[in-house]
């Protein structure tokens, strides 16, 4: 076994002592961020409305790429 152990040991105690207070603030901050957590304020119907928007405005961006695309080919 090492004879430093002792000494080691005192070491890691002074070392948590002098970072207790920081430990301890820590732990407060964790505590307060569980009470920042989102908590969403649509309810389902809203969801499912904004989902059918984002569809139809990717079905308008896929449609006037294709128009641009053939009218791109027939300049040609």
């Amino acid at each position: 076994m090492d004879d430093n152990f002792p000494e080691t040991v005192d070491n890691y105690f002074k070392i948590l002592e002098e970072n207790i207070d920081i430990l301890a603030n820590l732990a407060i901050d964790l505590e307060d961020e569980k009470e920042d957590e989102l908590v969403p304020d649509m309810e389902l119907y809203q969801l499912f409305d904004m989902t059918e928007d984002v569809s139809e405005s990717s079905k308008i961006k896929r449609a006037e790429f294709n128009l641009a695309q053939r009218q791109v080919e027939y300049s040609l």
